[in-house]
């Protein structure tokens, strides 16, 4: 398919412009140098989806553009959807609904009976949010028994006289994942532009709703790259059912017809450590050595466990210095910002090792 025919297919879609777009493709070309230089190391490209704008910007932006324009054209009034209790998606999901003019209740899993008020959590209350606590059950996957408060809310604001709008944790469901097919239309016009084809695009998958999104695209669009997932929580082989679930609906949402079957649906499990939102040392010493040569913040959750993986794949020779690979930074700098993320990166180094 064409970029002009997929673009023709998403504007016919319910979409509410949330979103600074198209995002920057930067050259990261300091932290190639700190990687071993033009002799050793890839070109490295980051797609800047930390720049999105909306509520201090992320990948979900994309989702929830699609995610509020159906919300609106079912004449919703508040939003609910679920995540950990440092969930960017949450955060962004408060920021969507308050341009939006809607309520919004968040239901929030933590190992903590009284999480402290700092970084998405901060926010959060701060569009307006209602947040609801539940206790986590499965460090791994980072769920909790949230099915039934989801439930109750819906119905307590249907009682009242509203109308409920429930987004999946994540924003992955098939009007989500149309966001990565958009988000793939707008990269493959700037890698035409620069006249790139990049051998990998590194990015954290953790909900799949994001995979789900950029593996339809590169399907419809024929993409040259090889999309390479790197796991932020365990859950397999369910998650990658969801992810084909998802692009499979969002692709019938399209009135394309085009099977997803053959696309391949991938993520490194590698660098998951003890899990979701548990820092590793790999992804500790990547979040300071992109800080410290391109001025960039990547999250212990998720961006910094993918850039773990493409670091390692440097070192180990898997990718070549005539490669050129994307990295997309999905955003999460608010997470960085909280007492337990100072407390690892400070762990067995000191600050002014940084």
């Amino acid at each position: 398919m064409t970029l002009d025919a997929l673009a023709h297919l998403l504007a016919a879609r319910a979409r509410v412009r949330l979103a600074t777009l198209p995002t920057p493709l930067d050259d990261a070309a300091r932290l190639r140098d700190a990687l071993g230089g033009r002799t050793r190391c890839p070109r490295i490209l980051v797609k800047r989806d930390d720049l999105t704008g909306l509520g201090l910007g992320g990948n979900k932006a994309r989702k929830l553009e699609f995610l509020m324009g159906a919300a609106l054209a079912e004449r919703a009034t508040t939003v609910i959807t679920t995540g950990a209790v440092q969930s960017n998606h949450a955060r962004m999901t408060a920021a969507a609904a308050s341009r939006c003019g809607l309520g919004c209740d968040l239901v929030l899993t933590t190992t903590a009976p009284s999480p402290p008020l700092e970084g998405n959590l901060l926010l959060d209350h701060l569009f307006g949010a209602r947040v609801h606590l539940v206790p986590a059950v499965d460090p791994m996957l980072a769920v909790g028994h949230d099915e039934a408060i989801v439930a109750g809310i819906a119905d307590a604001h249907r009682v009242q006289g509203g109308r409920p709008y429930v987004i999946p944790v994540g924003g992955s469901s098939a009007t989500g994942a149309l966001g990565y097919v958009a988000g793939t239309l707008e990269l493959a016009g700037q890698l035409d532009a620069l006249g790139v084809v990049p051998r990998r695009v590194y990015y954290a998958s953790g909900s799949r709703g994001t995979q789900a999104g950029l593996t339809l695209g590169a399907h419809l669009v024929d993409a040259p790259y090889e999309l390479y997932g790197v796991a932020v929580s365990g859950g397999e082989p369910e998650k990658i059912e969801r992810a084909r679930r998802a692009a499979a609906d969002a692709a019938d949402l399209l009135g394309d017809g085009s099977s997803v079957s053959g696309a391949r649906f991938f993520t490194d499990q590698g660098f998951i450590g003890d899990g979701y939102g548990l820092p590793t040392a790999a992804c500790v010493e990547a979040l300071r050595l992109v800080a410290r040569t391109e001025a960039l913040v990547l999250d212990l959750t998720y961006t910094a466990k993918a850039m773990a993986a493409l670091v390692a794949h440097v070192g180990s020779g898997e990718l070549t210095p005539d490669d050129t690979v994307v990295f997309l930074h999905t955003g999460g700098a608010p997470a960085t910002l909280t007492t337990p993320a100072a407390a690892a990166l400070a762990a067995g180094a000191g600050w002014q090792k940084l």
